[in-house]
C-alpha cells in the first residue's frame, strides 16, 4: 500500500514536523496515531517517518536514518514550467492552480489582466495564503517532493519583472486558428517555459499586442475554444508531453 506523503514545514537533524493547520489537518481529521509511518519530504529528498507526538498544531516525526529505506527525491519536471495565469472566478481558477500542480508546474503567477473583474482584482491579494495551501495539499496529493512557488499577484506589464531569468520560451495562449500550435511553439526546447493564460474572453487585442512585442510566441491549443481553467490545464499537460 502507498503511503501517503506530507512536506515537512520543519526538518532539524532525523526529526521533522508539521505545524499549524497542516499539522491539525493530519491529527484532527485524519485522526493520526503516534507509530504511523508516512513518507516525509524534507526539501531535498523523501523519507519514511514515524509519527512520535501529536498535538492540536504540531506533530513531530522520526526520520528513518537507514540507507535502505532512503526513497529517492523526485526529478524535477522538465522543463520546469511558469504558469502566468490571468485572474478569473475563483473557483474555476483555484481548481486550475490544484491541478496544474498536480501535473507539475513549478511557479504559478497570477496576473491581473484587463478582463479581470476588478472586486476579484482587489481580493487576490489576500488570497496568496490560501492558494499557497491549495499548492502545498496538491503536490502532496500528487507525491511530489516541493509545491510550486505562488507569486504574489501582478499587473500584465509587471510581469517581465517577476519572471525566471535566463534562457526561456515564452508562450501566451491566443484562440486564433492562424497561431501556431502549442507543440510547435515549444520547439526550441529551452529548460524552462512560460505559459500565459488568459481570463475568460482571452486577453485583450491590445495585451496580446504586448505580449508579442515582448518577444513572446502566440500558440493556439486548437480550433475548439476551451475554458480559462481547461486551458491552463490542457496547455501545462502538453508542455510536458513536449518535452517527455
Amino acid at each position: 500500500m502507498t503511503r501517503r506523503r506530507w512536506i515537512a514545514d520543519e526538518v532539524s537533524g532525523n526529526t521533522a514536523a508539521l505545524v499549524g493547520e497542516h499539522a491539525a489537518h493530519l491529527a484532527r481529521v485524519l485522526r493520526a496515531e503516534v507509530g504511523q509511518e508516512f513518507d516525509i519530504a524534507t526539501g531535498d529528498e523523501v523519507r519514511r517517518g514515524t509519527i512520535t507526538t501529536i498535538a492540536y498544531d504540531r506533530v513531530e516525526f522520526a526520520l528513518d536514518t537507514t540507507p535502505y529505506r532512503r526513497l529517492k527525491s523526485l526529478p524535477s519536471a522538465a522543463p520546469k514550467i511558469t504558469l502566468a495565469l490571468a485572474i478569473f472566478k475563483f473557483d474555476r481558477m483555484e481548481w486550475a492552480i490544484e491541478k496544474c500542480t498536480e501535473l507539475g508546474v513549478a511557479r504559478i503567477i497570477p496576473v491581473i489582466a484587463r478582463r479581470t473583474d476588478a472586486h476579484l482584482a482587489t481580493a487576490a491579494v489576500k488570497r496568496q495564503e490560501r492558494w499557497e495551501r491549495i499548492v502545498r495539499q496538491a503536490a502532496e496529493q500528487s507525491r511530489r517532493v516541493a509545491p510550486p512557488e505562488v507569486a504574489a499577484p501582478v499587473k500584465l506589464k509587471e510581469l517581465p519583472s517577476v519572471l525566471p531569468t535566463g534562457e526561456l520560451t515564452r508562450v501566451v495562449l491566443a484562440e486564433s486558428e492562424e497561431d501556431t500550435r502549442l507543440g510547435e511553439a515549444l520547439q526550441s526546447r529551452s529548460s524552462e517555459v512560460v505559459l500565459a493564460v488568459g481570463p475568460e474572453g482571452g486577453w485583450a487585442s491590445g495585451e496580446l499586442s504586448w505580449f508579442l512585442d515582448e518577444g513572446w510566441v502566440a500558440a493556439s491549443l486548437g480550433e475548439t475554444i476551451l475554458r480559462a481553467e481547461t486551458a491552463a490545464i490542457v496547455a501545462t499537460a502538453l508542455a510536458l508531453e513536449e518535452y517527455a
